[in-house]
């Protein structure tokens, strides 16, 4: 592959100059004290993405990642810039997958709010739609299915012990604490009535498990938090978006990735979102036994994680929609979110239903 294909790929997102009007002067001055940015800066503003927002600093021949909460955003708990840059300054040292971060500030007059900059690791990122130029064959699905379960595994693997990772969370009552504060995280956002949300809420808090394995949780497991690489698309580089990282019950990460992990045959309001239902991918059947023989943990109870994890992202894609509503946003593609929670909310119904969390089983 060539460099200038190889660049279209990696820049295939659009690159767009930032419409909140960030004072690049005063960027431009309050980081020329550091010594990575002697130089100055540019600033891009990447386009993809509902949460955060993510800017793309040039500096010389160097390229660095920006991070700050999205305009209009009340989340309680949530957008904590310096947890993350906290998170990944413990927890790169021993993580080789990721991002080295560089500083935080939390002076929220430099650019209009706190924010975090971070080293950027060049490559692809399986968003929405097939990047052109890249083969998506099923033989390649099937490896970067694959190895992204593997990466996961690793996760769930590291050692607590190491870089104090025990320090950035608490295990004990943490699945009870997730259910409760989802449930009220979707009341407070609630624009509509979604009697499956409803359903989900109440169910999620009458069965409450009983958890026993602690490991680090990334919490927001997906194709589009993946880097992958340019020279070789299946190998996996680095694991984005550590903001809701912590540690407690594996299999509530689990449920989060397999709540993404969309099928072909899933509501088609899902699938707008992801590329794991392509052919050649894994389903959620496969990515479950995988997971289960490389780690030793005890999967058998994956319903209620799952069915919690599909309640989770139509909470997410909920508050979204409430900013929209609200005129806090004027993204259209909030628009029709509403949708992508009825559909988040059936794909946990179903499972609720059935008592399978595929549509393969």
């Amino acid at each position: 592959m060539s460099l200038r294909e190889k660049n279209m790929l990696m820049d295939r997102s659009g690159m767009i100059r930032p419409g909140e009007n960030i004072d690049l002067n005063k960027l431009t001055e309050y980081l020329k004290e550091n010594p990575e940015f002697e130089e100055g800066v540019s600033v891009e503003q990447f386009p993809s993405g509902f949460s955060n927002l993510t800017y793309l600093l040039k500096c010389g021949e160097q390229e660095f990642v920006m991070r700050r909460p999205p305009i209009g955003a009340d989340v309680k708990g949530g957008h904590d810039m310096k947890r993350e840059y906290d998170l990944l300054t413990k927890i790169n040292p021993v993580c080789p997958y990721s991002p080295r971060p560089i500083l935080h500030c939390g002076d929220k007059d430099i650019i209009g709010d706190e924010f975090f900059i971070m080293e950027r690791v060049r490559g692809i990122i399986l968003r929405n739609a097939p990047p052109k130029h890249m083969p998506m064959t099923a033989e390649l699905m099937q490896k970067i299915s694959s190895n992204s379960i593997d990466i996961l595994c690793d996760l769930h693997q590291l050692d607590l012990d190491k870089n104090n990772l025990w320090e950035i969370g608490k295990p004990e009552g943490y699945v009870q604490r997730q259910v409760e504060g989802w449930v009220e995280r979707y009341n407070q956002s609630k624009t509509d009535q979604l009697a499956g949300m409803e359903e989900l809420g109440n169910w999620l808090t009458q069965n409450i498990p009983t958890s026993e394995s602690v490991t680090l949780l990334h919490n927001d497991f997906k194709y589009d938090n993946l880097v992958l690489s340019l020279d070789n698309y299946s190998d996996v580089l680095a694991v984005l978006d550590w903001e809701m990282a912590t540690i407690g019950d594996p299999l509530m990460d689990l449920g989060t990735a397999l709540a993404y992990w969309v099928e072909l045959l899933d509501p088609p309001a899902l699938k707008a979102f992801n590329l794991t239902w392509m052919p050649g991918n894994l389903n959620r059947k496969q990515v479950l036994e995988k997971y289960t023989e490389q780690t030793g943990i005890d999967t058998s109870n994956i319903q209620f994680y799952y069915v919690f994890a599909c309640f989770k992202l139509g909470v997410i894609c909920q508050q979204i929609y409430a900013r929209y509503k609200k005129g806090l946003t004027k993204d259209p593609r909030f628009a029709g979110l509403i949708g992508v929670v009825n559909a988040c909310a059936m794909n946990g119904k179903k499972a609720l239903d059935t008592g399978t969390i595929s549509n393969y089983s």
